[in-house]
């Protein structure tokens, strides 16, 4: 069956749970959180249901306001959208906490997928451009970073895994990881008892990650894309490779690119703040294999990673890809 809009497509999680393939990402420019408030709620207007935010965006309480109308308005019920937040390295002691100051801001009861953001234990520094005065990505004055030598990362998972397997505890409907390479989810699965729903990655043409997703695929772990079109300035829409498969299916780069991933399974949330192409980008494309293959095969010689920094390099093919960018 054809969808004409991404938005009608559903998966289903490890656990039963159904989740909207094609969602919005809230992360945004400091300067312009206030306005994933109508972006937001432009994208439940047109359809979305399916909202990805996190604690370290300093967005969620406009995510919640916006939410709080849409639901007043009538627009859409609760039990109707998927919210997904995350547990950021500078809270990995904490994810009791963090969840809570989210469900807050998000004025929610529940969320509908927890993530650990990153596979990380970082300290807490103070900063006044931070979230909360805390720094995002807190490194020393030589832009070392300052990792929590007492912290373990599986140990945030093990707290998310708690709050979930609590059957008096109901914030949390399913929980996952984010930016977990395969050694890392192995560890989860040989240590922990709830195996991931959802692992959240950068994935696009340009770093398909197919054995990372044949991984998850195997072990029934959901993979999410982020920054599908490439992260800021949306650079994969000036590949050759796009242009010639918008005119071939008379579509848009932009739903080229999110179809291609709902095509093989995979969430896809792409982040804007612009109202009206948030309401253009739900149109799904019906690819051909032939068609998802050369776009996987374009990454295997083509790789770059556009999500990347000091923090995140210990993290095997993390540390490589950043390693590679230094020197290069």
């Amino acid at each position: 069956m054809l969808h004409p809009v991404s938005s009608e497509v559903y998966f289903t999680f490890n656990n039963g749970n159904k989740v909207p393939a094609f969602g919005l990402g809230t992360a945004a420019p400091h300067q312009k959180l206030a306005e994933t408030k109508q972006a937001v709620k432009a994208a439940v207007k047109a359809g979305y249901r399916h909202i990805d935010t996190a604690w370290a965006y300093g967005v969620e309480e406009y995510v919640g306001e916006a939410l709080q109308e849409l639901f007043e308005e009538g627009v859409v019920k609760r039990e109707d959208l998927h919210v997904t937040t995350k547990v950021w390295h500078t809270m990995w002691s904490d994810a009791n906490k963090s969840l809570n100051e989210s469900l807050h801001r998000l004025k929610l009861d529940y969320v509908d997928l927890l993530l650990q953001h990153w596979p990380l234990c970082t300290q807490k520094i103070p900063d006044p451009h931070g979230v909360d005065n805390i720094a995002k990505e807190p490194v020393d004055d030589q832009g070392k970073p300052l990792y929590d030598e007492n912290g373990d990362w599986i140990e945030t998972y093990k707290q998310i895994e708690r709050i979930y397997l609590d059957p008096e505890d109901t914030r949390v409907r399913a929980i996952g990881v984010s930016n977990y390479p395969i050694e890392y989810l192995m560890r989860v699965l040989k240590e922990c008892r709830t195996v991931p729903a959802c692992n959240q990655v950068e994935l696009h043409p340009r770093l398909p990650q197919r054995e990372l997703r044949e991984f998850c695929n195997e072990h029934k772990i959901i993979v999410t894309a982020y920054s599908p079109l490439g992260g800021n300035g949306a650079p994969l829409l000036d590949l050759p490779i796009l242009k010639e498969l918008s005119e071939k299916y008379d579509a848009s780069p932009n739903d080229i690119l999110t179809s291609f991933h709902i095509r093989q399974g995979t969430i896809v949330i792409p982040r804007s703040l612009n109202p009206t192409r948030i309401a253009s980008n739900l149109e799904f494309v019906p690819l051909s294999a032939e068609d998802v293959r050369r776009l996987n095969e374009y990454g295997e010689t083509n790789k770059k990673r556009f999500i990347n920094g000091p923090v995140s390099s210990i993290i095997p093919g993390f540390r490589e890809d950043f390693l590679m960018e230094q020197h290069s």
